[in-house]
């Protein structure tokens, strides 16, 4: 399986950064996993709704053109499905059984996805109800999708 977590914004911490690399290095005999950043949109704190749209939209244009017409894609959002991580194992194993060799995963910038993200999007994920920095989810995501292969494989480490 392919995988690409496909995400707004430079990951700068290095404490995430080792983590993440963990997990992709935990991940090599499972799928290959890219990561994808793009630059977030320059936006001041004090945006008004339709600016605040606008940098979504910029945003949401970066994703679109890194996404294949053949990706399965699952938008992590807040208003997104909740799921246990067996149920996400599930999801992964059955895209593979039906010839869904690529999977992107789209992690927004700080304002969310764009309304054509969301409209590309064949499904939604959310991890909780309470708001986390998208430089955080990347590695709750990667961990996330680790545990997955290892549940589906019968492997210890799930509990």
């Amino acid at each position: 399986m392919n995988i690409i977590i496909c995400t707004i914004g430079k990951l700068k911490e290095k404490y995430l950064k080792q983590g993440i690399d963990e997990f992709l290095k935990r991940l090599t005999p499972y799928a290959k996993v890219d990561i994808i950043e793009l630059p977030d949109e320059k936006a001041p704190e004090n945006l008004s709704d339709s600016e605040m749209e606008m940098v979504k939209q910029k945003e949401g244009e970066r994703i679109l053109s890194k996404i294949s017409d053949d990706t399965h894609v699952i938008a992590l959002a807040i208003k997104g499905k909740m799921k246990s991580s067996q149920e996400l194992a599930a999801d992964l194993d059955r895209l593979a059984t039906y010839g869904k060799s690529k999977v992107a995963f789209v992690i927004g910038g700080s304002l969310g996805l764009s309304d054509e993200v969301m409209k590309r999007a064949n499904d939604t994920l959310s991890f909780s109800k309470m708001t986390f920095p998208h430089q955080l989810m990347r590695l709750i995501l990667v961990e996330q999708v680790y545990r997955a292969f290892r549940i589906n494989r019968g492997e210890p480490y799930h509990k």
